[in-house]
């Protein structure tokens, strides 16, 4: 997770004040304009939520739109200070919190246009990623880029377990197609490609079934070949999050040095041997 800490405040005093509280948490200014921004942010998600339901949205319709006014041109101010209390502009715009908070803001004013989309408000949520940094939790998020790098890591061996499965989808619905003669739910080669896809992945919805002895033979193969195809990626990505596990757990004692192969009985940088 990217830190905020790389930006660089402008000279103006006034500016440097208003650096520390809304990029900082350090001081008890900065702590609350954070926990009220944390706070707004779950008002506007429960507002959002709300209005779905017609029956709130009819008795506190106007309401609603006084709130998400009130909160969204507050944000707005927010995310304009962001941009003018530091120099280096672009590294916050381009940075992920500054997307986050770009994106948090484009719904409300999309929803001039197109009302459907201040739903799309919804991703304010997405800014809560701050709690981490606002209670110096920001040492958990290791765990997140952990995964994170496992994925990357094992994705060539999940694009190609993707495209066996996409082949094994296809053909198993076309012989299902064929199996059926063009039962209902069977009409076609994709409707049966559907049928087999929702079957693979366990999921079973019901509502295609086959009906033919040869049908509900192949249906049996897919549903117990389910159970074994879900279980490769994660096996994939737990084997590859083991492996990053031990590597970050290895640590030279003389230099600090995290960098460390699986085999290795020496560190890279200082020499020194490691236990």
């Amino acid at each position: 997770m990217e830190r905020e800490h790389h930006l660089v405040p402008e000279d103006a005093l006034w500016k440097r004040f208003l650096y520390r509280i809304i990029y900082r948490s350090d001081t008890k200014l900065g702590k609350l304009f954070d926990i009220i921004l944390l706070s707004l942010i779950l008002v506007s998600t429960l507002i959002i939520m709300m209005e779905s339901v017609p029956k709130l949205d009819k008795r506190f319709h106007i309401t609603f739109i006084i709130l998400e006014w009130i909160i969204s041109l507050f944000f707005s101010a927010e995310y304009l200070m962001r941009i003018t209390v530091i120099k280096n502009r672009k590294n916050y715009i381009f940075s992920f919190f500054g997307i986050i908070d770009f994106l948090a803001l484009v719904p409300f004013y999309l929803s001039f246009f197109f009302p459907i989309t201040k739903y799309f408000l919804i991703f304010r949520m997405l800014r809560m990623l701050r709690i981490f940094r606002i209670f110096n939790l920001l040492d958990f998020m290791n765990d997140g880029y952990l995964i994170v790098r496992a994925l990357k890591n094992s994705s060539r061996k999940i694009y190609i377990f993707l495209l066996f499965l996409i082949i094994f989808s296809v053909i198993v619905g076309s012989l299902m197609f064929m199996v059926e003669g063009g039962r209902q739910g069977f009409e076609t080669i994709p409707q049966a490609i559907y049928w087999a896809v929702v079957t693979v992945t366990t999921v079973g919805y019901g509502d295609v079934s086959p009906i033919t002895p040869m049908g509900k033979f192949f249906a049996v193969i897919l549903m117990l070949a389910g159970y074994s195809i879900i279980a490769v990626p994660t096996g994939i990505v737990t084997a590859e999050m083991r492996n990053k596990r031990q590597n970050l757990e290895k640590v030279c004692e003389r230099c600090g040095n995290e960098d460390i192969d699986d085999d290795a009985r020496y560190c890279k940088q200082c020499g020194k041997k490691l236990a």
